[in-house]
C-alpha cells in the first residue's frame, strides 16, 4: 500500500478523508479520527467509488 494522503474530495474546513491505495484496493480513514481505524475497499470497490464520483 501507498502512504496515507488527503482526498482531493476533502473540504478545506478539517472534514478531511486520506486515503491509502495498493494494487489489491484501498483503505480510507477518517483524518480527525484516525484511531477509529479505516474502511477497506477491494479494487473493484475502490474503482466503482472512483468512477461514480467522475460521473457526478
Amino acid at each position: 500500500m501507498s502512504d496515507w494522503h488527503k482526498s482531493s474530495y476533502s473540504s478545506t474546513s478539517g472534514q478531511c478523508v486520506e486515503a491509502r491505495e495498493g494494487v489489491h484496493g484501498a483503505d480510507v480513514r477518517d483524518t480527525q479520527n484516525r484511531e477509529a481505524g479505516h474502511l477497506s475497499f477491494s479494487r473493484t470497490e475502490w474503482l466503482a467509488a472512483l468512477a461514480a464520483t467522475l460521473t457526478k
